[in-house]
């Protein structure tokens, strides 16, 4: 098989299920967002389930890449208010162009909790944030022990629903009108700046 044409129709998959939801991943509109003949996305993948596991194939490389991308970037930030500005980066891209990519995982996990076979397939994307986040927060120099990263993941995939509806009132409320402020104050509960007499 074609394997542009492939990778072509994996992306209008992960488009489809962004924009119109789980019910509308259909191969007919896999074909008219991949700009193809109608019968090609049912060519290329047969089922609905293959449909399901061509998208979470998809973001399962989209998330390494953009891993290995901030991985390439170097060490990453070496300071509490390095660490806060990179994660405030993170969750903008969640509410812009990260967007699609974003929601398309969200409605894939709605399908996982009913397959377990793809719960399966998007278990790395989960597991791995803890990890990183981790890793990120001993690079700051900040205790990075498995209890702390576990709140800070937490902190930050609970805030993704809310960024992604954009409810002003709601954003409000979170303290997610200003992401600056929100990765600061969620670092400094997550990770306490220790006494004075201490530093």
């Amino acid at each position: 098989m074609n394997q542009d044409r492939r990778n072509r129709l994996r992306d209008a998959a992960v488009s489809v299920l962004a924009d119109a939801g789980g019910r509308g991943l259909t191969h007919r509109a896999v074909d008219a967002a991949a700009e193809v003949p109608l019968g090609t996305a049912k060519n290329y993948f047969p089922t609905r389930d293959a449909l399901l596991r061509a998208v979470a194939e998809r973001c399962l490389e989209q998330y390494r890449a953009l891993a290995a991308a901030l991985a390439g970037a170097g060490p990453g930030p070496g300071d509490r208010d390095g660490l806060a500005a990179l994660l405030a980066g993170l969750l903008r891209d969640v509410a812009g162009p990260g967007r699609p990519r974003v929601l398309a995982y969200l409605e894939l996990q709605a399908e996982a909790a009913r397959r377990p076979w793809l719960a399966a397939l998007l278990d790395p994307i989960g597991a791995a944030d803890f990890a990183a986040y981790g890793h990120l927060l001993h690079g700051a120099g900040l205790d990075g022990g498995p209890a702390r990263a576990r709140a800070l993941t937490l902190a930050l995939h609970g805030a993704i629903p809310h960024l992604l509806t954009g409810a002003p009132d709601t954003l409000a409320a979170a303290g997610l009108d200003d992401l600056d402020a929100f990765t600061r104050g969620v670092l400094a509960f997550v990770c306490p700046e220790p006494p004075e007499q201490e530093r």
